[in-house]
């Protein structure tokens, strides 16, 4: 399974040495990393349908408990094959919808990381690596969105879908930890066991609501909804990708994986159900008033997914069947219906459906794809949107409550808004005359209408014979969110019963919508004054009250003087260090049980206090300097006398190099000039009078407190044994702390390309501000 992630890490990484090559002849290797990736998982359907689960272990960081954790059951299983499968379609398709773009290779680097990011994501079987994962789809998706860089529109809605899922983020990495920390293992399936542990713990609450956040910022729910219509600034091969299998999916995976360790409670049932619930009506209500089609199919994303937060929050075995069922049916005709709506972009040069008529004169086989995922999403008989339908509407009427009738009523009036926004989206561009402007359009490769053809045909396919989706993939989704097994029976035929006639009401009704309902650009406007009142407003609003406060505070604290800069830090520190000083109590010295000063001690002394006269009252720069390597001497000879010569040899190296450098720089800087006022010279020196005097009291405190060797020991004794080497500095630095050091060997390398960046830079004199 790890080598299934990595594949797509490690193609995207070669794309960069190898971009030519493959913006030219080599494109064609491109669509076969996906479709040998779903194969593998293929293969692995007949074990995982008897109830065979596979895991992998690999130690990474055992310290922190982040090992490279994998597991396939029925869940992930699902999911990578959605991931791989239309990524196969999404491959094939993109290739040859971005033909030609300058950036052809970037772009699929960028997708090939998003696709193993979201592999590592559903096949995580430990909490940190699927956080990392996580993090990846959200950053990958920010390359994705804000494709066409050019754009000012896509920069800023790729960094409005990274500001809502990184916030996520944030939120779900503490729920994480405080469910580790509680459990005391950060492995999924050893979470499942420890259950009753987990709910009867006061943090338990904590814990579920940060995940939420991190689920709902992630999938696109009410209030966190509005980046998604956003990304649609994306490149359509994106949009079906992000929007039908994976990126938004990885919210509701998140709430599936989780659903048989936290679900079950009040708070996570009524949560779900009030939140998903809102969002699917509210978003399926708002399909209906947009004229662009990526936009309808957009805010329909959003409702099926409210939908699927609905059905994990009702919880019963047939909501549970019915949302693995409609994980698939979604996945088929969204996809479908976005590659249909890119060749309609990518030909007709818009995506207006109140211009967009007659396509399917010139466009057959994509009318064929965007009718056939059309009438799945409305739950036509024959149709696997029928099956899931059909489900959605048995789990609302067989839930145990006494709000059975408010559930299903919400689930019809949402999927009577679907209906109308597949047809608006799936045939309205299509019937009708052509007009004479798109009379020239022809219809494009081949393979820019197989892959959407191919999964609406699979729409098709699945609803004639449910059987095959409920035994191979439903069966065993539907047995790892639920945390028990039970029997999934997939029919076409239910009889004559209320869910039969639901379902026809619904596409009676929608179908009345679409033929009644006339998207236009003045009832768009009529609902968008309502904008005032909408999450985005609200966000934008806080965002700009919080740039007009870092104005403000960047304007107060930095005002571009390193002197003024020290002021400050100084004075922080003297009021953090002095308020710890004042709660710990007074101070009781012993000077009986000092060590006597000896003479060259004082010698010592004498000559740093002179160093110091010297420095802050003469007017010479090169005095100062040589004075100020005085001082740095006079502390290594006190480290000589105190035993510690390494200590020694480096600060004496150090202040070399550094009074050699000063000197070097002083040929270059202007006349010495007296730039501060009598009055602020005294205020600094009462400033740094009371720095010296706090820490020489806390440093007295210190002689007087417990001293504690273990951690000296622990080094002392381990450094050679464990790190075979003698110098305990080096190896507390290289081995024992060698995280720390990596990092900031990688902070010191990102500090030195930008100063070599910005040394290179070659600026016009208009561009310079």
């Amino acid at each position: 399974m790890l080598f299934t992630v990595l594949t797509g890490l490690i193609t995207s990484s070669l794309l960069v040495p190898f971009g030519k090559f493959i913006r030219t002849k080599g494109s064609i290797i491109l669509p076969f990393i996906p479709v040998l990736l779903f194969l593998f998982y293929v293969l692995h359907i007949p074990s995982v349908a008897v109830g065979t689960n596979f895991t992998q272990n690999i130690p990474w960081v055992p310290s922190l408990g982040a090992n490279l954790d994998f597991r396939l059951d029925g869940l992930s299983l699902l999911f990578a094959l959605l991931i791989t499968g239309i990524g196969s379609a999404i491959f094939i398709y993109a290739r040859s919808y971005l033909k030609g773009h300058p950036y052809f290779d970037r772009f699929f680097a960028y997708l090939l990381l998003f696709m193993s990011a979201m592999l590592g994501l559903v096949l995580s079987n430990n909490i940190l690596i699927l956080f990392v994962f996580w993090e990846l789809t959200s950053i990958s998706s920010f390359f994705l969105i804000g494709f066409n860089n050019d754009n000012s529109d896509s920069r800023k809605s790729a960094l409005t879908a990274l500001s809502i899922t990184g916030l996520g983020g944030f939120f779900l990495l503490a729920g994480l930890i405080i469910l580790g920390n509680i459990s005391g293992t950060f492995i999924i399936s050893e979470l499942f066991s420890k259950r009753e542990l987990i709910l009867a713990h006061p943090l338990a609450p904590l814990a579920t609501i940060l995940l939420f956040v991190g689920a709902f910022t992630k999938s696109a729910q009410f209030p966190f909804h509005f980046w998604l219509p956003g990304a649609m600034k994306a490149p359509t091969p994106v949009s079906a990708y992000l929007h039908s299998a994976t990126m938004v999916k990885a919210g509701i995976y998140l709430l599936a994986r989780f659903t048989p360790i936290l679900g079950g409670t009040d708070l996570w049932s009524y949560t779900l159900i009030i939140v998903g619930g809102f969002t699917m009506l509210y978003a399926a209500i708002h399909s209906l008033f947009r004229t662009d089609l990526k936009a309808i199919l957009a805010y329909s994303t959003i409702s099926a997914l409210g939908i699927l937060t609905f059905l994990l929050g009702l919880g019963s075995t047939e909501a549970i069947i019915a949302a693995s069922v409609f994980i698939v049916v979604h996945a088929l005709y969204k996809a479908t219906l976005f590659m249909t709506t890119g060749i309609i972009d990518h030909e007709a040069h818009t995506r207006d459906i109140s211009v967009l008529a007659g396509l399917r004169q010139v466009m057959l086989p994509v009318f064929i794809a965007g009718l056939l995922a059309a009438l799945s999403s409305a739950g036509l008989p024959l149709t696997f949107g029928f099956i899931g339908k059909d489900l959605i509407y048995d789990a609302g009427l067989n839930q145990k409550d006494n709000l059975t009738t408010l559930w299903t009523s919400l689930a019809v009036l949402t999927n009577v808004c679907l209906v109308a926004a597949g047809f608006m989206a799936g045939i309205k561009p299509f019937v009708g005359q052509l007009p004479d402007t798109f009379s020239k359009i022809k219809l494009p490769s081949l393979a820019l209408w197989l892959p959407p053809l191919t999964l609406a045909i699979l729409g098709i396919f699945f609803g004639l014979f449910p059987h095959i989706a409920g035994e191979y993939l439903s069966q065993q989704t539907t047995n790892s969110i639920l945390g028990y097994n039970t029997t999934v029976n997939l029919k076409i035929w239910h009889g004559f019963n209320t869910v039969l006639l639901l379902s026809v009401l619904t596409l009676v009704l929608g179908s009345i919508i679409y033929i009644f309902n006339k998207p236009s650009a003045l009832k768009l406007a009529r609902i968008e004054r309502f904008n005032y009142l909408s999450p985005e407003f609200l966000t934008k609003k806080i965002g700009s009250a919080i740039t007009q406060f870092s104005c403000w505070y960047t304007a107060l604290i930095h005002d571009g003087y390193l002197r003024s800069y020290h002021f400050k830090i100084i004075i922080f520190a003297e009021l953090l260090l002095g308020y710890k000083l004042w709660i710990s109590g007074p101070i009781n010295l012993d000077f009986n049980a000092l060590t006597p000063l000896s003479w060259y001690e004082v010698g010592i002394i004498i000559m740093l206090i002179g160093a110091l006269y010297i420095i802050v009252s003469t007017k010479s720069r090169l005095t100062s300097v040589v004075a100020s390597s005085v001082i740095g001497y006079c502390i290594s000879l006190l480290f000589v006398v105190y035993s510690a010569p390494d200590l020694a040899l480096t600060q004496f190296t150090i202040d070399t190099l550094t009074t050699v450098l000063f000197v070097l720089v002083l040929y270059k800087l202007p006349a010495f000039l007296k730039l501060a006022s009598n009055r602020i010279l005294i205020r600094d020196a009462i400033v740094a009078l009371g720095f010296g005097t706090i820490l020489s009291l806390i440093t007295l405190k210190i002689l007087y407190e417990p001293n504690t060797i273990e951690t000296s020991n622990f080094y002392g004794n381990n450094a050679y044994l464990l790190a075979k080497g003698k110098n305990v500095v080096n190896i507390i630095l290289v081995d024992f702390r060698g995280i720390d050091t990596l990092f900031e060997t990688v902070v010191l390398a990102v500090a030195a390309l930008g100063v070599y960046s910005l040394i290179r830079l070659r600026m016009k004199a208009s561009e310079k501000e």
